[in-house]
């Protein structure tokens, strides 16, 4: 027998409602200019981590596979480098075999890019606009990506070899992944595991400073100690990822090689190889100099309530869809 009931109670749709408006009043007082991008693309993501989730569609008696969004970002920057203005977006987006107490295939994104802003000045308007959400002002601790690390595991991220790393892993539980040579991999294991948990309960933490091979479309940059790094940050509340930043890529020719070099890692890992956003590139050389950033909004109405699961904040999750 069908439960047709919502899994959100009415106070909670009420309190979701009132953040989105705080959201969009927040940036209407700031003259950010809220756009509309299609949901459907002709191109996927290629990033191995991130699936798409692909749809058949019939344009003019052909078949065509399109794809819906993972994020809109590619969309987001070919409006930017036309238009040369900050905007924001609050659209769903969807990720295929993403389902948990904290993951829905369909979730909620607020997206923003501000031209010439740095990360820093995002970080600041990220603040604000969290003080406008909570009602009060919040200290952000700010972490970077070697000392969480070092901190929660008791190594330099960047400088361990893949056999210290996978050692540590059996050591701490996580026996029987075998990840061989896959660096990144390995620090993305122990990271999700060991670190991730730990961040943002006493104060919102972004960690900054990740590694080049976490960079997706962010430029890349030397920290302190001579490491290369990418120009990122992410929010952790309660132990949750909240939000990504980036200082953006704006160049094509590097794009590109970053995109052909995810398919290559696609094939070598049996996955389909995606098809390319062409337009994406052709703007790209026109972006101007920007930071931008994607934000949960399920998971921040999460924090905000003290919600312990995703089909809390939802009127009808993937399963009851």
């Amino acid at each position: 027998m069908s439960n047709y009931h919502p899994t959100m109670s009415l106070e909670m749709a009420h309190k979701r409602a009132k953040m989105l408006a705080t959201i969009r009043q927040f940036f209407a007082e700031r003259e950010v200019l809220e756009v509309q991008t299609p949901l459907m693309s002709q191109a996927g993501n290629t990033d191995v981590f991130v699936p798409s989730v692909s749809t058949n569609l019939t344009v003019q008696d052909k078949p065509q596979q399109y794809y819906l969004h993972t994020s809109p970002e590619f969309a987001m920057k070919r409006l930017l480098a036309s238009w040369q203005v900050p905007i924001y977006q609050l659209c769903p987006v969807f990720r295929d075999n993403e389902v948990g107490s904290r993951h829905n295939s369909e979730f909620t994104m607020l997206e923003w890019y501000r031209p010439g802003f740095s990360l820093a000045q995002l970080g600041d308007e990220l603040a604000e606009l969290l003080a406008a959400v909570f009602g009060y002002r919040l200290i952000m601790n700010h972490y970077s990506y070697a000392q969480a690390f070092m901190d929660y595991v008791g190594i330099h991220p960047l400088q361990a070899s893949c056999e210290v790393l996978s050692a540590i892993a059996a050591d701490k539980g996580l026996a029987g992944i075998d990840l061989g040579k896959d660096h990144q991999g390995w620090l993305d294991l122990l990271f999700s595991h060991l670190v991730e948990p730990n961040l943002g309960h006493d104060l919102p933490t972004l960690i900054t400073d990740y590694p080049p091979a976490t960079a997706a479309l962010a430029k890349i940059k030397q920290d302190k100690e001579g490491n290369k790094v990418a120009c990122r940050f992410e929010l952790y509340i309660n132990g949750l990822e909240i939000a990504n930043a980036y200082d953006e890529l704006a160049d094509a020719a590097a794009l590109q090689a970053r995109f052909e070099l995810d398919n290559s890692e696609r094939e070598s890992r049996g996955l389909p190889t995606m098809p390319i956003d062409e337009h994406v590139l052709a703007a790209s050389d026109e972006l101007p100099p920007c930071s931008g950033i994607a934000l949960g909004i399920d998971r921040l109405l999460m924090v905000v309530t003290g919600a312990k699961t995703i089909e809390e904040v939802l009127s009808f999750p993937i399963g009851q869809a």
